[in-house]
């Protein structure tokens, strides 16, 4: 029995220390994208709306490490801002769907009935409608920009986040410590906010991680249709817009670069959070 235990372990190691790389790689990626956005003013080498038309479509230099654009504007420097607007947004619509999703998740989950029930039905009107058409839609009724899309994102993310918080909770509710609080007179609100909420926040945390990357995707799809983020702003999707032109032109770098951060960024962020769900998953105290 030792020799094959041991023969898989030896199999199984080169592949455990190429996801721990991947992970810690994914991890450094997002940090250097996050100092960049946070630091920009700091480091980026000219202001994003610089123009330069003695530069135009100039490629990598010295003087321009990605090139420029079709008004010569500093390809890093556009870059490095637009990070900002690229990470804000799916981190406000992460952020505000996850508290939502967990307080209506535990609310359905813990009283059940009736109000499980009715949270239910309106999480499958919201899961009917797709987040990017929802977000289209905010656009119409509300204009264009940012603030309008992170609402109804947040709106269509929230019931993923709520109907993994229910079912944890749910069976989370069933368990032997939560009988042995209430025959201790704990009351009902206490042992759900203060015993069962801590027990399922890790693993909907780590879940919603895997969100970012959509809501990424999905913003910067918004500014590339010119419904997100606008002119003047340094934006990753604005971007690609903008750049449409210079590709019949040849002009590859201008579009090619906020493409890849884009994508960079997403699968750093899913690696990231599928990790995060590995290690945490199994972790709910029994």
């Amino acid at each position: 029995m030792t020799t094959p235990t041991l023969a898989v372990e030896v199999l199984r190691a080169p592949r455990a220390r190429r996801a721990n790389t991947t992970f810690l790689v994914s991890v450094g990626i997002v940090a250097v994208m996050t100092l960049a956005a946070i630091l920009a003013p700091l480091i980026a080498p000219y202001p994003p709306d610089q123009v330069d038309l003695g530069a135009v479509h100039a490629g990598p230099s010295a003087a321009h490490w990605l090139g420029t654009d079709a008004l010569g504007r500093d390809l890093l420097s556009r870059l490095i801002y637009g990070a900002r607007t690229a990470l804000l947004g799916p981190l406000l619509v992460v952020l505000t769907s996850t508290v939502l999703g967990i307080l209506l998740g535990l609310l359905a989950g813990w009283r059940g009935g009736w109000l499980d029930a009715v949270l239910g039905r309106i999480f499958d009107v919201v899961f009917a409608f797709p987040s990017l058409l929802i977000a289209i839609m905010a656009v119409a009724l509300f204009g264009k920009g940012l603030v309008a899309p992170v609402i109804a994102m947040s709106i269509a993310y929230m019931p993923f986040v709520a109907r993994l918080t229910r079912s944890l909770v749910t069976a989370e509710r069933s368990r032997p410590y939560v009988a042995a609080y209430r025959v201790q007179g704990f009351g009902g609100g206490w042992i759900a906010f203060r015993r069962v909420l801590p027990n399922v926040t890790p693993i909907v945390g780590a879940q919603s991680t895997l969100n970012f990357g959509y809501v990424l995707a999905e913003l910067a799809a918004l500014s590339f249709l010119g419904l997100g983020v606008q002119a003047p702003t340094a934006d990753w999707g604005a971007m690609i817009n903008e750049a449409q032109a210079g590709l019949i032109g040849g002009y590859f770098l201008p579009a090619l670069v906020p493409a890849v951060a884009v994508v960079v960024v997403v699968v750093a962020v899913n690696v990231i959070g599928e990790e995060l769900s590995d290690r945490i998953g199994g972790e709910i105290p029994a």
